[in-house]
């Protein structure tokens, strides 16, 4: 492999994985294309002009792999947050402690009722694999009083798809399943049951957010970054790569992060099956709305879901608790920020201003704001992220049971959140190891743990 031209496009988590491990290799024949002016993908950080800093999405740091574990080590030091996860669910005037199922004792008597009784029917039935799609799925699992209280409402708002239209393959850590005796025994003795989950205790880095991580992985390598590469169409056959600026490259293997969907397009080759394959693939878009106040927000909670229609955030994040360098100056005795995550389909332009009104209203009936803090919030931003969920459909595995293989016949290692396009495997630590073990697969023939599964 000392002669190939291996080509990165995406400068994100997984395009910076296989950087920093081909980096990490000593090989030299490589470059990495990214079409924004910073690097990071979904993972970077922006600064507001009133210095507040935002993510693009509530991201935290946690980790299967001891590799992705020593490479933020080697990245932030000692310059990190380590927390232990405080998050609940708001219904209605109910707080409930995150997961919902395990925390029923939090609801009003006659919903606690319905949830045991739905849990209890499903329970006997045990019919979770006779489910077919997602709705189906929940029910079979949880039953119909949890299902409507929240599961429901709640899954809708973030996929913004129906979810009888929704596999029910992608779930494994994403969703904590039913313990009916747990159920009812946390509601017989007032038990609070809140350690489910990989993420009960992450990490944030201290300064800059979490694409700190990743502008310090390029400080490695910068001369290996192109930036402002607008990835334009792929010839499979020459194996080149155009750019929106004219600019080209060739290559013997491409690493490909861009959505897979656009990919399949962007193939001068225009196999027809393949672009009826990448229509059957759906995602959403993310509006991030960013709250700045001037005040004080003390407080041990991380993130809070919303499930009521009323509340057009499907999360808000107390992102000054992540790390205080997250508002001006690190001052949290002055500054607080709230970070609030709003899916919307494709094809929607929701209104940035108008939302972030509703999402004010939604926190005051909530409780997060008072009337008055109108008045101290400081900073309003938001940022519009396109190609926020790769949403898991009934027809996804058929589609990429096509692309996934007619993609590694021309060379091309589509990986990542969406060059993968597999929700399960869509966190941080996942996209990084995908890059990572990409390099390894390309140089050493090592198999790719992540990508096909261990």
């Amino acid at each position: 492999m000392s002669e190939k031209r291996i080509v990165i496009i995406g400068g994100g988590p997984t395009g910076l994985g296989a950087a920093y491990r081909l980096h990490e290799l000593g090989y030299q024949n490589w470059v990495l294309y990214e079409k924004a002016d910073y690097v990071g993908g979904h993972s970077c950080s922006h600064v507001d002009d009133h210095g507040f800093v935002w993510d693009e999405g509530g991201h935290v740091i946690f980790s299967h792999y001891p590799y992705f574990d020593k490479l933020v080590d080697d990245m932030l030091g000692r310059e990190e947050n380590q927390l232990v996860r405080e998050s609940w669910i708001v219904k209605g005037d109910s707080w409930i402690p995150y997961p919902f199922q395990n925390n029923l004792r939090y609801l009003p008597k006659p919903v606690q009722v319905s949830c045991l009784m739905g849990a209890a029917h499903a329970a006997a039935n045990g019919k979770s694999r006779d489910a077919t799609n997602f709705r189906d799925w929940i029910l079979a699992n949880f039953g119909e009083g949890i299902a409507e209280a929240f599961m429901f409402p709640y899954n809708s708002k973030v996929w913004t798809t129906p979810l009888e239209e929704m596999s029910k393959s992608w779930m494994a850590e994403r969703v904590a399943t039913v313990d009916f005796r747990r159920l009812l025994e946390n509601v017989l003795h007032e038990r609070d049951d809140v350690a489910w989950g990989p993420n009960n205790k992450f990490r944030f880095p201290m300064y800059g957010g979490t694409g700190e991580i990743y502008r310090r992985m390029v400080k490695r390598f910068p001369e290996k970054i192109k930036t402002g590469k607008q990835l334009a169409a792929v010839d499979d056959g020459q194996r080149r790569v155009s750019f929106s600026d004219g600019g080209g490259d060739s290559y013997d293997v491409l690493i490909s992060t861009t959505p897979l969907d656009l990919l399949a397009g962007m193939l001068k080759s225009r196999d027809g099956r393949l672009v009826d394959a990448a229509g059957d693939l759906r995602h959403n878009n993310l509006l991030v709305i960013g709250l700045g106040l001037e005040k004080k927000i003390e407080t041990g909670k991380c993130w809070i879901y919303f499930a009521d229609p009323e509340v057009p955030c499907y999360r808000a994040t107390y992102f000054s608790h992540y790390s205080p360098f997250n508002v001006p100056g690190g001052d949290t005795e002055r500054y607080s920020s709230l970070m609030c995550e709003v899916s919307y389909k494709v094809g929607e332009s929701p209104d940035p201003s108008r939302v972030t009104e509703q999402v004010i209203a939604g926190l005051i009936r909530a409780g997060m704001l008072a009337e008055t803090d109108r008045d101290r919030i400081v900073s309003r931003y938001h940022r519009s992220v396109p190609y926020s969920y790769p949403i898991p459909t009934l027809a996804r595995d058929r589609a990429l049971s096509i692309l996934q293989p007619a993609m590694m016949e021309k060379g091309i290692y589509s990986r990542g959140r969406f060059g993968a396009w597999r929700y399960e495997i869509g966190n941080m630590d996942h996209s990084v190891m995908m890059g990572v073990e990409a390099a390894n697969h390309i140089l050493a023939g090592d198999k790719e743990t992540v990508f096909y599964g261990s």
